[in-house]
């Protein structure tokens, strides 16, 4: 089948992209899901830092490739050996498919899958087959996704089935924002009722996960960013307090604030520099979790004694430490009882053909979470 799909076709294009015009809208041809894959149709898919990553060339994958990886969408047809999904169904898609044979996925951690990251890193699905192609030259798939477009090819292993009453625009944040910020909160660093908590970097896995903290009873809640606006929504969204990043004794007032360094520290902004500030913040015996995604080459100088002499425990987060069939149901349940407002994430939505604008937004730190809606089926 043809359909119309975002294209990036080589990384690293000048800013602004509203010029440069690093993704294309192409017509692309799409072949019919293989066994174990089904074919999906987007209804809406959220802009992330980690596809402005494969744009300037912070995060290379091999060209060219339909971008997007966070995404609800409408089940279409199911291939070969997929029995518990049905055409109609809405699901969310997952950016990590995970096998559930590898060790990893035995062991109840399906974000380090194996044969997934294998896929992930080489562009095709999890069977190892590319669906998409163009002019007959194959295009890679992002993370087994490639949303922003208007039908997908994915595994069954990327989509997690949801209730058909949700509303789809805000569903689709679940699979990336939610999962990540909420999840390295509750998974990760598994945040005890009435601790101290601080989020650096207020983009949408960073607010995401600051509704996480506020869901799991943190006591204190510091949100730090560059931005005042991103610090004013922060506090309408539970922080107790704010920091902007760029003052000289940024450090010194979050210590100030949560009496020496706060429990547990996170760091969403992909960057050297925040990371250091989340360790710097973080109390003697505390935890400092990253989920951001700096370029390949950064390195962290990190005080080898303090992780000893102070017990400190820096760790990683990946997809949140999630396990999606689990976390998803559980998170949308808590955003029906109110209790994870993840609608007050999104900056606004926007057509397919606007998304090289939209990516300007999102590098200028203007836009938190914005999602490219399709049209809905005739």
């Amino acid at each position: 089948m043809k359909t119309r799909a975002a294209v990036l076709g080589a990384m690293g294009a000048a800013r602004p992209y509203a010029t440069s015009r690093p993704l294309r809208i192409e017509e692309v041809d799409l072949a019919p899901p293989g066994p174990g894959e089904v074919l999906i149709r987007i209804a809406a898919a959220g802009l992330c830092h980690s596809d402005l990553s494969v744009i300037n060339g912070d995060r290379p994958r091999p060209m060219p490739m339909a971008l997007g990886h966070e995404a609800s969408a409408v089940v279409v047809e199911t291939g070969a050996g997929v029995a518990d999904l049905h055409a109609g169904d809405h699901v969310v898609v997952v950016f990590m498919p995970s096998c559930g044979h590898c060790l990893p996925c035995a062991e109840g951690r399906p974000a380090l899958c194996e044969p997934g990251a294998a896929a992930n890193g080489a562009g095709t699905l999890l069977s190892g087959a590319r669906r998409i192609s163009h002019v007959g030259h194959a295009i890679n798939h992002h993370l087994g996704c490639s949303v922003f477009a208007e039908h997908a090819v994915v595994s069954r292993h990327s989509l997690v089935r949801i209730d058909r009453d949700l509303p789809l625009v805000e569903a689709a944040l679940f699979g990336c924002a939610v999962l990540t910020g909420v999840g390295a909160v509750i998974n990760t660093a598994r945040v005890p009722t009435g601790a101290s908590v601080a989020v650096v970097g207020l983009g949408g896995v960073g607010l995401a996960a600051l509704l996480g903290a506020h869901a799991a009873g943190a006591r204190q809640i510091v949100a730090i960013d560059l931005s005042e606006d991103k610090l004013a929504h922060a506090r309408k969204l539970g922080a107790t307090h704010t920091v902007n990043a760029s003052l000289p004794d940024a450090r010194e007032q979050v210590r100030a604030l949560s009496g020496g360094g706060v429990e547990y520290a996170f760091e969403f902004a992909g960057s050297v520099r925040a990371l250091e500030l989340a360790y710097c913040i973080t109390a003697r015996g505390g935890t400092t979790v990253t989920a951001g995604l700096p370029p390949a080459s950064a390195m962290l100088p990190v005080p080898a004694v303090s992780l000893v002499a102070e017990e400190r425990t820096l760790k990683g987060s990946y997809i949140g430490t999630c396990v999606p069939a689990r976390d998803i149901p559980r998170y949308l349940s808590l955003w029906r009882q109110g209790r994870l407002p993840v609608d007050q994430l999104l900056s606004g939505t926007l057509r397919l053909d606007q998304i090289n604008e939209a990516f300007d937004q999102l590098h200028e730190g203007k836009a938190i979470r914005q999602v490219v809606v399709f049209d809905p089926a005739p």
